[in-house]
């Protein structure tokens, strides 16, 4: 780019207006912003995670299955030889006493058995430097049902792994939510802010001229005018609002905050009836992410109880060894190969296995007491997120009749003021109740659609909130 055309586009920025070089905001679904979340959630990769670390763990349970393969070696250097030493006159006395019954006379046969005698027989074994290489193996045929009870732990382990990171999603899912339509609120109350500025601006002027007319007072027309001045601070107010809500959205999808902004183009939504509060209690007992995982647990608890009561049987394995290279050892003292059976029984250890038993037992019990108060808790929440669903049905209903009032109150009383029949504060007063009436309506949708989110979150069924919004 060169100078003269950093030169127009300086003075295009200085006579141009600034929304004119402002980013166009880009429309968003709510699905489009679900898949954003799903693909860059850092909370979703971390239970992805721990889903493959609970299938590693899984795995490693499995290993016990499997035969156990070992190389072992060795150099040994010993401060003397292994031998065999067995004195002579071990067997040459009884020689000497034979041949002198039948000689006693005899000198030269038992001289000589007597010198051969005094000596010692040396047999060498094993030199002072040995070194070996052996290659070891071991497989457990029978543990007590020790591994059949391992392989579900590792099983239930990634379901459990995967019970969190539908948790996980859920609650993004409604953080979402509570951002996304949080935005569509906070744009739809800006707007209500804006058509009410506008009308005030508008009566503002038209008691210009009725105090120019003196149709009104001085009074008429500076009540006009604080009106539309507050009008204006709340205007600035919603659309500050509004920017802060933006700035939520875009961190929650994790996208940077510099691209354009987002104009939610699902709208706010309420059903007008609603599933028997009793089908959602049921869905929590059978569906929730935490009853789900404390039963989970609860069988892991049970299998481990069961390892525990294995520890009084006798674990038997085939074992073997295999040499592959020996120095200093001869093959006829120690077998090249070894193969056998053999089983290690522990019969005492301190009471430790009983201990390991109750403790299994008592978590066991803990767990099921957990379940039961859970799903009590859960049950007061449905409560509590249904009725107040069922409020804003009601409060919905109730504006929708005043949001009409209030339109025709305003039009009557504009008229009658340009008439000189109502006063300032008349006007005034119904403008403000109709802005009041309109915000709290959205207010109610939005109460609404947060308040089914969380049901369904707390269903285990956060998916089904699309099918309400449609």
């Amino acid at each position: 780019m060169n100078f003269n055309s950093r030169i127009i586009i300086f003075i295009l920025a200085t006579i141009i207006p600034l929304p004119f070089f402002a980013q166009n905001k880009q429309s968003l679904s709510f699905e489009d912003a679900l898949n954003m979340l799903q693909s860059g959630s850092q909370s979703l990769k971390i239970a992805d995670k721990e889903i493959e670390i609970a299938k590693s763990e899984r795995d490693k349970l499995n290993a016990f299955w499997y035969p156990s393969l070992q190389a072992s070696g060795a150099y040994v250097y010993m401060s003397q030889k292994i031998e065999v030493k067995e004195p002579l006159s071990r067997f040459t006395d009884p020689a000497v006493d034979f041949v002198h019954s039948i000689l006693p006379d005899d000198q030269i046969i038992s001289n000589l058995l007597n010198q051969i005698g005094s000596n010692t027989f040396v047999l060498p074994l094993v030199p002072r430097n040995i070194a070996t290489i052996d290659v070891n193996a071991e497989w457990v045929i029978f543990s007590g049902l020790k591994r059949f009870r391992a392989t579900k732990i590792g099983r239930t382990m990634v379901d459990i792994a995967q019970e969190n990171k539908g948790q996980v999603d859920a609650n993004q899912r409604t953080i979402l939510v509570e951002a996304y339509y949080g935005l569509r609120l906070a744009q739809q109350v800006a707007s209500v802010r804006e058509e009410t500025y506008n009308a005030f601006k508008k009566h503002y002027e038209n008691a210009l001229k009725l105090e120019a007319t003196g149709m009104i007072d001085k009074a008429g027309r500076l009540l006009a005018q604080v009106n539309m001045d507050e009008a204006k601070r709340e205007l600035e107010a919603a659309r500050k609002n509004e920017s802060v809500v933006q700035s939520t959205l875009k961190t929650i999808l994790n996208v940077e905050d510099n691209i354009s902004d987002f104009t939610p183009s699902s709208p706010l939504f309420i059903n007008d009836s609603l599933p028997p509060k009793i089908e959602f209690i049921q869905m929590v007992s059978t569906n929730n992410y935490l009853i789900n995982q404390l039963s989970l647990q609860e069988q892991i608890a049970k299998e481990q109880t069961r390892i525990d009561q294995a520890g009084y049987m006798p674990n038997i394995a085939f074992f073997g060894k295999q040499t592959l290279y020996s120095h200093g050892i001869q093959s006829n003292l120690i077998p090249r190969m070894i193969v056998g059976v053999g089983f290690t029984w522990n019969l005492f250890d301190g009471l430790e296995r009983e201990k390991r038993i109750r403790q299994s037992k008592l978590t066991r019990q803990t767990l099921v007491l957990g379940q039961e108060k859970a799903k009590d808790d859960l049950a007061i929440g449905v409560d509590g997120f249904y009725s107040q669903m069922q409020k804003a049905q009601d409060n919905v209903t109730a504006l929708n009749s005043t949001i009409e009032l209030s339109e025709e109150l305003l039009r009557i009383r504009k008229k009658a003021f340009m008439e000189g029949m109502a006063t300032s504060l008349e006007v005034i007063d119904a403008e403000n109740l109709l802005s009041k009436v309109k915000v709290a309506r959205l207010a109610a949708y939005y109460e609404y659609d947060i308040a089914l989110m969380n049901l369904l979150a707390l269903c285990g069924a956060p998916e089904q909130f699309t099918d309400y919004n449609n």
